[in-house]
């Protein structure tokens, strides 16, 4: 006979309860982003019931909202791609997790491990994001955190801390990184960097960020906005060799000068186009002989590096602000000023 106690934390004790939600019901703009009531998911077969502690905010997500998206978009879709929370409920055939777990989310459904393959539905593009109370999800879509970080902190680790990870892959003590701005993904990169003992040069536009990224752990910070050739400084500041890495995170608007910058043979991790501008030349390209390698976010298996790497060297993510679950669409404006120095952070409090 099952033991019946084993069987009550099996099934969720919240059924007839309602929860809150964000619902985008029209594109175009923050405006359009809803707060609704709506029933509390029921986990099904080989799935969880996520209570949603925390939520965080990516550049992705203002290109949703604005319709600026590159990928197809549906309205009424739920936003947010990453989360963090407690098992509340576990479906029939759950194996990986029980009632009370600590979970995070996988950022790219469907995509477990191995080299990314093809284009599958992404969370509040064509299936239901994380903006909610609840969220009932399969249990493969999930990884573990230790009690040691915080649902805030790894709330933030889904998008941009695995688009750091992998953008900086294969660094070492021998090797120099640059990082552009102080996103989230920039913060990250900066910090998994000297993690592994590299040299980081930083950029930035303000004399009160240049400091905070020195704290960081930055060996040197450029002031673009005193400095437009910044790609130059940068290489100089690597006797002329130029970096090994650069963290490209501006696209159009800085790929010029990352190519100044970057060491013959070198890496650019290209994660991003947040800078308009033209391109420079396939010739000028070329003639870098460094590698381009986009960054496509990561994977499960990639997560749970993270997970083990923040845990170990006690990185803390940085967070720029907070905002209360009703106060989502506050936080999407904060977010949209895109003067930011870290993650926009929403905490769900019950």
């Amino acid at each position: 006979m099952d033991d019946p106690v084993k069987l009550r934390d099996t099934f969720p004790t919240n059924m007839g309860i309602r929860m809150k939600i964000y619902r985008l019901q029209k594109i175009g703009s923050i405006n359009g982003l809803a707060l609704c009531e709506e029933p509390t998911p029921q986990p099904g077969p080989g799935e969880v019931l996520i209570n949603i502690k925390a939520t965080s905010l990516n550049f992705r997500d203002l290109s949703i909202i604005s319709g600026q998206s590159p990928f197809p978009l549906e309205e009424g879709r739920v936003q947010l791609s990453d989360a963090a929370g407690i098992v509340e409920a576990v479906g029939t055939g759950v194996t990986r997790f029980a009632v009370g777990d600590r979970v995070v989310n996988n950022f790219m459904p469907g995509w477990h491990s191995g080299s990314f393959r093809e284009f599958t539905p992404q969370y509040g593009t064509q299936l239901d994001g994380w903006m909610a109370e609840y969220r009932a999800v399969d249990q493969n879509e999930l990884v573990a955190i230790p009690d040691s970080i915080s649902f805030e902190d790894a709330a933030t680790l889904p998008c941009a801390a695995v688009t750091g990870w992998n953008a900086v892959a294969g660094v070492g003590p021998q090797h120099s990184v640059l990082t552009q701005g102080s996103g989230g993904v920039s913060l990250f990169a900066l910090q998994f960097a000297k993690a592994r003992g590299a040299k980081v040069i930083a950029t930035t536009s303000s004399a009160e960020k240049a400091q905070r990224l020195l704290a960081l752990g930055a060996d040197h910070v450029i002031n673009y906005a005193e400095n437009p050739n910044w790609g130059e400084q940068a290489k100089a500041l690597t006797d002329g060799r130029g970096v090994d890495r650069v963290v490209e995170v501006g696209g159009p608007g800085t790929f010029a000068q990352s190519l100044k910058a970057v060491a013959l043979s070198g890496q650019v991790s290209m994660v991003g186009v947040l800078a308009q501008g033209e391109m420079p030349s396939y010739l000028e390209m070329f003639l870098t002989f460094a590698r381009f390698q986009t960054i496509v976010t990561g994977n499960r298996q990639d997560l749970q590096d993270v997970i083990a790497a923040v845990a170990q060297n006690r990185i803390r993510p940085v967070i720029d602000s907070r905002f209360s679950f009703d106060d989502g669409k506050a936080a999407f404006e904060h977010f949209g000023k895109r003067n930011l120095f870290g993650k926009v952070v929403i905490t769900n409090e019950r």
